[in-house]
């Protein structure tokens, strides 16, 4: 997780976020930017047009310490697998 005293400084957090099917309907990443001002790249994406299986994001989310954490607080509370760009070093983040 983040965590510093300086919530104004800006950064880039990358994050993998799998998308139940039940999801696929909902507007997450929407969010994400409308109600949290992060900034979303979305860098790799996997997502069934006939929501048949779940979907996954490679994201890159950029903003304030505090806004990024409170993304991060609600896809948390939205009970989404995630992975954080240091979780898994094979991968090359």
């Amino acid at each position: 997780m983040i965590s510093s005293t300086n919530d104004n400084r800006h950064i880039q957090h990358r994050i993998r976020v799998q998308i139940p099917k039940t999801y696929h309907q909902e507007p997450i990443i929407s969010d994400l930017i409308s109600h949290y001002g992060v900034t979303v790249n979305i860098t790799a994406a996997l997502l069934s047009a006939n929501a048949k299986e779940d979907g996954w994001f490679d994201l890159e989310l950029r903003g304030t310490i505090g806004q990024v954490q409170s993304a991060l607080t609600y896809l948390n509370d939205l009970n989404l697998r995630t992975w954080h760009g240091d979780d898994d070093p094979e991968d090359g983040w």
